[in-house]
This record gives structure tokens, sequence and C-alpha cells, in this order.
């Protein structure tokens, strides 16, 4: 049992600082990359970023529309309906947005770069660019590694606008709520440090979201079940790294 736990110790710490040595080597590589293949950057920011669109906007219509609703449940009770506006900013801007479209960008833009860059992998074609004298890292990892951080904060923020698009639906179109209370209520309470807080939190998420991508792809069993097996990891790291990372620093913000 000791010698079990003593080589778990010793292969997680080597995962660690592996791990950490990747990613310096992904930030080194970055600004060159962003200032010469500026060009493999965009074509990233597409895959990741704008083929989100649609799973983006649907589930932020659809919660706002739920924080409409539970807010003029709860609010109503005390008499606060003008309020559901700024309970729906504050649970978006601070909150769900950041979390939720992390969540879903782990779930769709996530994967979709550990899996193609766990078959190219597989496939040798990371072999042959070495063969080349092509570092795959700076050709294939870090424009990915970029497209997904710089496609996060325009994700959410989109997420954010449709929320409180579906909010405002819910609660002034069908509740009845007025629409110049659901929008000077928001105004009134919202500051600038909460906005602050989310976009925080949504740089930080695309940075963990898309460096856990592209570490399990590139370090994907080249065989596909390996390759399976780290799309899987990718979902669940980052979601279990997305949380902890919410609680650290809403507690660090308050």
């Amino acid at each position: 049992m000791f010698r079990d736990i003593f080589y778990t110790i010793i292969g997680f710490l080597r995962t660690l600082g592996a791990f950490q040595l990747f990613s310096l080597r992904i930030l080194a590589n970055s600004p060159s990359i962003f200032v010469r293949r500026f060009s493999l950057v965009v074509k990233q920011v597409f895959n990741a970023g704008a083929m989100s669109l649609v799973i983006i906007m649907v589930s932020a219509f659809f919660v706002g529309g739920v924080l409409g609703l539970q807010g003029y449940s709860n609010l109503s009770k005390f008499n606060a309906e003008d309020s559901v506006g700024a309970f729906a900013a504050f649970s978006l801007l601070k909150e769900l947005g950041p979390v939720i479209t992390a969540l879903l960008f782990a779930g769709r833009a996530g994967t979709a770069l550990s899996s193609e860059i766990g078959l190219m992998k597989a496939t040798d074609q990371l072999s042959a660019m070495e063969m080349m004298a092509t570092d795959p890292l700076r050709r294939v990892l870090v424009p990915r590694f970029l497209g997904g951080v710089i496609s996060m904060p325009l994700l959410v923020a989109i997420f954010n606008v449709i929320g409180l698009f579906g909010a405002h639906v819910v609660a002034v179109g069908l509740l009845g709520v007025d629409t110049g209370a659901f929008w000077q209520q928001m105004q009134a309470t919202l500051t600038l440090p909460d906005v602050y807080e989310g976009i925080l939190k949504s740089v930080v998420f695309g940075f963990v979201a898309s460096l856990l991508a592209v570490w399990e792809g590139y370090n994907a069993v080249p065989t596909a079940e390996g390759v399976g097996k780290a799309t899987t990891r990718t979902v669940v790291i980052t979601a279990i790294a997305v949380l902890i990372l919410d609680f650290m620093i809403t507690a660090a913000m308050l």
C-alpha cells in the first residue's frame, strides 16, 4: 500500500512538473506566434469561438430566462419585482456568464482541440513536422492556445448580452415587470468592480481551458482509445479547475 502511494505521488509530481514546463514553453512562444503568424491565430479564433456561438447563444437565452423566472418568483415575496434586472445582471456578469461559458467551451471547443491534436499525434503528423525541422508546439499548439484565450472573453460577453435579453423577455414580456425599472435598477446597482470580476474570470478560464486542452491532446496516447481518454480528461479536469478557480477569484475579489 505504501509503495503504491509513493509511486502515485511521484507520478503526480512528474506530471505537474512536465505541465509547468509545457506551460512555460507555450507562454514563451506565444508573443512571436501572435505577431508573425497572426493568420493562424485568427483561424483558431474562428474555430474555437465562432463555431461555438450557437450553443453559447441558445444556452445564454434560456439561462437568462430562468433567471428572470426565478428572480421574479423570489423577489415578489419581498415586493421587489423591479430588481429582477439587477438580480439577472449580477448573476450573469459575476458568476453564471464566465462559469457556464467556460464549461460549454470545454465541452465543445476544448474537446475539439484535444481530439484534433491527439489525432495528429496518432497519425504521426507531429512527428513528420519534427522531421521537417518544424516545431509542432509553435506551429500547432500555440495558435490553438491563443485562439482559445482570445475567444473566451468574447464568448462570455455574448453570453451575458443574450442572457440579459432572455431575462428581459421573460420578466418584462411575460411577467409584466416595468421596462424602465428593469434597466434602471440594473444600472443603479451594478458597478465597475462587478464587471471587472467577470472579465478577470473570463480571461483566467480561457487561459486554463485552452492550456489543458492542448496539453491533453499533445500528451495523449497515440491510439484511438488514448485520444478518447484524453478528450474525456479535458472536459473533467477543465470543469474541476474552472470551479476551483471561480471560488478562489470570488473569495479574492471580496
